[in-house]
């Protein structure tokens, strides 16, 4: 048996074109990532400068921990729901089981192991919150099929309102708490309340996904799958949280606390542009996956487009890094700059690395995906180390840079170029957004360093990332053009996941 069975699937989306359905999937996709992270901005902002660089340290061990379990949490076979070609309901209880089954293990595993990793990244008192935030493990897991479902079906207003009530019950109560002085374990509190009521809001829109059961012929082909995804997680969330390891464990919790507060802010453009993307892109890319122009077409197309509308952003992070932090956080946060005059680089990069990797995926190249994975982490953990030790958090992110430069955006390009898809002409989309975004970087340094007041830096900058990302995506006089034929050709091919 194979995961892609024969036969031509019945479209799910009825009359619908496949262009209609991604296009209103993404709008909401979108509007979800605007609202929650601007509809929080003033919670996080609070959160911040009530608990301080060494609370929010501690909140960091926690997550490291959990995001460690949850990559390998349900082995990878919940994307097989996704991109199944026929009946996704066939495998739903399997997966489920796999899932929870799973999720289980490795709870009682990591709960056991908690105070030896808590003690290794020198914050033994982040036990309790770390076992506490590991109850999002188990969440996960029930989810997971629901979740997948959602995607399929381009149900991304349904998955608005999920990721609306988690984020913001959790982000008040966290508030409410902090204020009555319960430290780091406030932020774990509202997380797991708020994952939880997204939890029971999945399964309220997909109660299919929550059927359990096991067909043990759709085991081998669902692990086969699932897998080298799995694997690839791992080895993803290794060389993604490398660096909070490596600061949390040579540097200490403080210092650790100044560099997750710059990572989540070089991470906004992160969540406003590649996290909706992906949301949607590889249920749109797998529909096109029989018709390789089409496919390699639409790709060349959103990378540069998504090149153009984030690298001025991520640059305008990255040059006028001292204005933003102490105009948003305040002075105390004031060491974290050194950081982000790197990090929002990084930024760009992993916009770029996000999109490639949904490609690659949906062309099963999964193989490619692990052996990519694997490299950077070898590359990056002794760069990362060396950074630490010579120039703290600032070395940290710095090392990120130069690996993803010298070592992943080769590798990626190689196996782009394999699936059909040449290096020059990815690189060409992006040539003139990276200079865009180094323009902007070069004004923001300015302003930063003779524009008189945080507030008047910080603003002429934003003007000026504004208006070159404007300007970039609407240089092209053939995108509207472009967008007609993706949609012409999305409509005139079966529907198929």
């Amino acid at each position: 048996m194979t995961l892609d069975p024969d036969g031509a699937p019945a479209p799910e989306g009825g009359s619908s074109s496949l262009a209609r359905q991604a296009s209103r999937a993404l709008g909401w996709s979108v509007l979800n990532a605007f609202v929650s992270k601007f509809g929080t901005l003033a919670i996080g902002i609070a959160l911040a400068r009530l608990l301080g660089p060494e609370a929010f340290g501690t909140y960091a061990v926690a997550m490291v921990a959990l995001l460690a379990v949850l990559s390998f949490n349900e082995l990878g076979v919940s994307l097989a729901i996704v991109r199944w070609r026929g009946d996704p309901l066939r495998i739903v209880p399997t997966v489920t089981t796999v899932s929870v089954s799973t999720s289980l293990v490795l709870f009682v595993a990591a709960y056991l192991v908690t105070p030896t990793y808590t003690a290794a990244m020198g914050d033994p008192e982040a036990t309790s919150v770390v076992r506490l935030m590991l109850v999002g493990l188990v969440v996960n897991s029930l989810v997971a099929s629901p979740a997948a479902l959602m995607q399929r079906r381009f149900r991304q207003k349904q998955r608005m309102l999920v990721d609306q009530v988690n984020v913001w019950v959790g982000a008040v109560l966290s508030l409410l708490l902090a204020v009555a002085g319960l430290g780091a374990m406030s932020l774990a509190i509202g997380r797991v309340v708020g994952s939880v009521l997204g939890a029971l809001l999945f399964i309220w829109f997909e109660p299919a996904g929550m059927r359990f059961g096991f067909d043990r012929a759709l085991l081998r082909p669902l692990l086969r799958f699932g897998l080298p995804l799995a694997g690839s997680s791992s080895i993803v969330f290794a060389a993604g949280y490398a660096d909070q390891i490596v600061a949390g464990s040579l540097l200490g919790p403080t210092e650790l606390g100044f560099y997750v507060l710059a990572f989540n802010l070089a991470s906004w453009p992160v969540t406003m542009f590649s996290q909706p993307l992906r949301a949607v892109a590889p249920a749109a890319f797998a529909r096109l996956q029989d018709d390789t122009a089409a496919l390699t077409g639409s790709m060349r197309w959103v990378v540069g487009v998504l090149a153009a509308a984030t690298f001025p952003v991520c640059f305008l992070l990255a040059g006028a890094a001292g204005p933003v932090i102490r105009l948003v956080y305040g002075a105390q946060w004031a060491p974290a700059a050194s950081a982000l005059a790197w990090l929002g680089v990084f930024a760009a990069l992993r916009i770029v690395f996000e999109l490639v990797y949904d490609y690659l995926v949906v062309l099963r190249r999964t193989r490619g995906i692990f052996g990519i994975q694997v490299v950077w982490l070898v590359a990056l953990v002794p760069a990362l180390v060396l950074g630490a030790r010579g120039w703290g958090i600032a070395g940290v992110a710095a090392a990120q840079v130069v690996v993803a430069m010298v070592v992943v955006l080769p590798l990626y390009l190689v196996q782009l170029a394999r699936t059909g898809l040449p290096a020059a002409s990815v690189l060409g989309r992006l040539v003139v957004p990276f200079l865009g975004g180094a323009a902007v970087w070069l004004g923001a340094v300015l302003a930063s360093r003779t524009v008189g007041g945080d507030l008047a830096a910080a603003a002429s900058s934003a003007v000026l990332a504004g208006a070159t990302a404007a300007a970039l995506v609407l240089r092209d006089r053939t995108v509207v053009a472009r967008l007609r034929e993706m949609r012409r050709q999305a409509t005139d091919l079966p529907v198929k996941v």
